[in-house]
């Protein structure tokens, strides 16, 4: 990247998001510069997905000893060594930095600069104090777990889901403040490693109420206190971290960690001079093309303020930067959210696709549910863990399947079945008489649609 330069798109970023629109624009032919004041790669990579999940991975098979439900073939589980797990996961993450990151630029050919990047004027942008020419710029800093302000927090060394990962020595007990997705992988990832754990929060909000109180069960046989209230302070007693809830609970652990969410990374990028509107959080906002109140700057990912998920970050760089380039042609590039899935990476898992219960009532369908529970599932039965269920959701009218929700092991794989049947607008009859291989989760969908025909139970394979 030369000072001298006019890019098609300068990027500010190095995630998902800017990655996405990296390769997008060079695609179709345009020229492109990323800058990165920090680690290259972003959030998933560095601090998110592949080191939560590596960890996760290594927890779960230490639990998976602990509670065998196979008495015939004895396992047994003892203390960790996090530091060297700690090390096998910034081990992947730096052979992933390269070739998903580093080694993608230089195939695609656009170079990533090291610097601070910030606007002095509605077209100008400067990295290091020296001027970055663009015909267009893209917005993709992503976002950082978020400080709550609770009373007292800054008299305690808290720690977020960042550096939680960064521990070589497992706290004996752990407060987690807290029940989104965040939370709830923490505080299971730290009580399978061994620590007792507490979590203070509504646990699972945005789940099918089914789905949450099946993961409630499984916390309390994880020995996990959960306890759904919100924390309002903190203290420090007697060398605890304590935290009080407004109802005047008060809850210790020897660490605190806290995941309530996260904040855009917009502070530093002079967004006001450059005529960026951004929400009341500091979230860019922007319309159905990514394009923010400055129609040369558009905004993507994490920062945008749209689902946090780096699959729907690589959309919207995706999106941004065809119609930033104008490579879209005549219609715009967009993202259809149909059917979109999540997964939460707990012990069950939890999946879901589409829309909940209460969202199909509020878009205006007449819509009817039925429950799945894992009892019913050959392949829960086989593994010896039928604690979970599936919930599908249905349009009244037409059988057209809405939503599917589940608390069971391997949710998440469930969950592409689940939106493939979404986006094709698929009915529960057409699910139910799908082929799907026997002894599988994934059956379950299957089973489930049965339901709306018959809730009288059947044969195994019927």
């Amino acid at each position: 990247m030369n000072d001298t330069d006019v890019f098609d798109l300068a990027v500010i970023g190095s995630g998902g998001a800017a990655m996405a629109a990296a390769i997008a624009a060079r695609q179709a032919g345009k020229t492109v510069g990323l800058i990165e004041q920090a680690t290259l790669g972003g959030t998933c990579v560095n601090v998110g997905c592949v080191p939560s999940k590596t960890l996760l991975a290594a927890a779960g098979a230490r639990h998976s000893a602990v509670g065998n439900p196979f008495p015939g073939a004895p396992t047994s589980a003892g203390p960790v060594d996090l530091g060297a797990l700690v090390g096998q996961k910034d081990e992947l993450v730096g052979r992933l930095r390269q070739a998903k990151y580093a080694d993608v630029a230089t195939a695609h050919g656009f170079e990533i600069r090291p610097g601070h990047a910030r606007f002095t004027s509605e077209d100008t942008l400067v990295v290091n104090g020296q001027p970055v020419a663009a015909r267009a710029y893209l917005i993709a800093t992503g976002a950082d777990p978020a400080d709550p302000g609770l009373p007292g927090l800054e008299e305690v060394d808290w720690l977020s889901s960042t550096t939680a990962m960064e521990l070589t020595a497992l706290p004996e007990s752990l407060v987690v403040i807290g029940g989104g997705y965040v939370g709830m992988e923490q505080a299971q990832l730290f009580a399978h490693l061994g620590a007792r754990v507490t979590l203070v929060g509504r646990l699972a909000p945005a789940a099918e109420p089914e789905v949450a109180d099946a993961l409630r069960g499984v916390f309390a046989d994880d020995g996990i206190t959960v306890v759904e209230d919100r924390a309002v302070a903190v203290e420090t007693v007697d060398g605890q971290v304590v935290v009080v809830t407004r109802s005047g609970q008060r809850v210790s652990g020897a660490r605190l960690l806290v995941a309530t969410g996260r904040s855009p990374r917009t502070a530093t990028l002079g967004l006001d001079v450059a005529g960026v509107k951004t929400d009341g959080r500091g979230f860019v906002v922007v319309d159905e093309r990514q394009a923010s109140s400055n129609p040369r700057i558009f905004a993507a990912g994490d920062v945008a303020g749209g689902p946090q998920y780096v699959y729907v970050a690589a959309a919207t760089g995706r999106a941004a930067a065809l119609n930033a380039t104008a490579a879209a042609g005549a219609r715009p590039a967009v993202v259809d959210y149909t059917g979109m899935p999540g997964v939460v990476f707990t012990r069950p898992q939890l999946g879901s696709a589409g829309l909940t219960e209460a969202q199909a009532l509020e878009a205006g369908y007449r819509c009817v549910c039925r429950v799945l529970h894992l009892v019913d599932v050959p392949r829960a039965l086989a593994n010896g863990d039928t604690r979970g269920v599936v919930k599908l959701v249905a349009d009244a009218e037409t059988g057209r399947v809405l939503g599917v929700h589940a608390a069971a092991d391997a949710a998440g794989e469930l969950m592409l079945a689940a939106t493939y049947a979404i986006k094709a607008a698929m009915t529960v009859d057409e699910v139910a008489d799908t082929w799907a291989p026997y002894l599988t989760m994934a059956e379950s969908l299957r089973i489930a649609a049965g339901l709306f025909r018959t809730d009288m139970p059947t044969s195994c394979c019927a």
